[in-house]
């Protein structure tokens, strides 16, 4: 299992369309990713668990990945996280 603390710099955070973006990217590795804000635990590969995280712009989670690939889903989801959805 790895886990590394980031931050959503998205302005608008994960709203529906960047959450379905995240939940596409997630669903491309074979193991158990998932994001934890406070003490909730949310699903990243459900688009109704993330936004029912509510995340804003500048909130921290921790993003956890458990499994297959994990340190490689980690590396990719944190990058895709922090560029892919800056600015929409």
């Amino acid at each position: 299992m790895v886990r590394k603390t980031i931050t959503i710099y998205n302005h608008s955070g994960l709203h529906l369309r960047p959450a379905g973006q995240v939940c596409q990217k997630a669903q491309e590795y074979p193991c158990r990713v998932e994001m934890v804000v406070g003490e909730k635990h949310f699903n990243l590969k459900s688009v109704l668990s993330v936004l029912s995280a509510q995340i804003t712009t500048s909130t921290e989670i921790d993003l956890i990945c458990d499994g297959p690939a994990e340190e490689r889903a980690m590396e990719e989801l944190t990058l895709f996280l922090g560029e892919n959805l800056d600015g929409q």
